[in-house]
């Protein structure tokens, strides 16, 4: 498996483009309620937008999209929304796997989804293998995740498999495993639906990532809008514990050796 480095450790190189986005796709079930309809049809149509973000990074070169869809507080929810939201999970594995196979999609799903049942690990499972091979956008999808529980079940791995060196145990050996251990860590982090924190998203991995809050609601979200996200992602300076005389320095040095080759 490809290692990748850690923002604490490195810096990475910079890009114009975000090489990783995450997103926690949050308003459902309010743009169901301005529309005088149930929690259930702004879940249906928020899948409408998934499809529509996955094409929209993949047309921008995007690598990974990693989309918050379950995590591991939403079991306090109302057991109806909880079941429907089940439901739109095991349809849309059953009837999108081919179309992100066809598309050069390759499919993860992190997150203990054993509590959604045997149906829904079977076809996570087949999804995953189907599309495994492919070498264009990988989408990930977090599903009864949570940050704290993701650092918890990778150190009991870590535990279990490795001996605590006298000196302890450092981040490269933790970091292996951790679930999105086949990514970069997120450039650029979105939450849509107006509420601005990270809701045990990612807690590791979003140690220097870029955040950007939208209040528009998830169904609503599109290419438009991901580009605004893209446009404010380029206007940040990023600079990893250093100075901003550090940055500008390293620019023209840069600068410098193209110019030069």
């Amino acid at each position: 498996m490809k290692s990748f480095a850690s923002s604490t450790r490195e810096i990475p190189p910079p890009s114009d483009i975000p090489r990783h986005i995450a997103v926690i796709m949050d308003g459902n079930g309010r743009w169901a309620k301005k529309r005088y309809l149930p929690r259930v049809a702004g879940h249906k149509q928020g899948v409408e937008t998934v499809r529509r973000v996955t094409r929209a990074c993949t047309d921008r070169g995007i690598e990974y999209l990693t989309l918050f869809a379950f995590s591991s507080e939403n079991w306090r929810r109302p057991a109806e929304e909880v079941s429907t939201l089940k439901q739109l999970f095991m349809a849309a594995l059953e009837q999108e796997a081919e179309r992100l196979h066809q598309n050069k999609v390759r499919l993860k799903i992190i997150g203990d989804i054993a509590p959604f049942g045997a149906r829904v690990v079977e076809l996570a499972g087949r999804a995953q293998e189907l599309t495994a091979h492919n070498v264009g956008l990988t989408l990930t999808i977090a599903a009864n995740y949570g940050g704290r529980w993701d650092l918890m079940q990778a150190l009991l791995k870590l535990v279990r498999t490795s001996p605590l060196p006298a000196e302890g145990y450092t981040e490269e050996q933790l970091a292996p495993h951790l679930a999105l251990n086949y990514a970069p860590e997120p450039d650029l982090f979105i939450r849509t639906g107006g509420e601005q924190r990270i809701s045990n998203f990612l807690l590791w991995q979003l140690a220097y990532t870029e955040l950007y809050f939208t209040p528009t609601l998830w169904p609503d979200f599109d290419a438009k809008q991901l580009d605004a996200a893209i446009a404010w992602y380029r206007e940040r300076e990023r600079r990893f514990g250093r100075t901003s005389e550090q940055l500008e320095k390293t620019k023209r040095e840069s600068s410098g050796r193209r110019r030069i080759a």
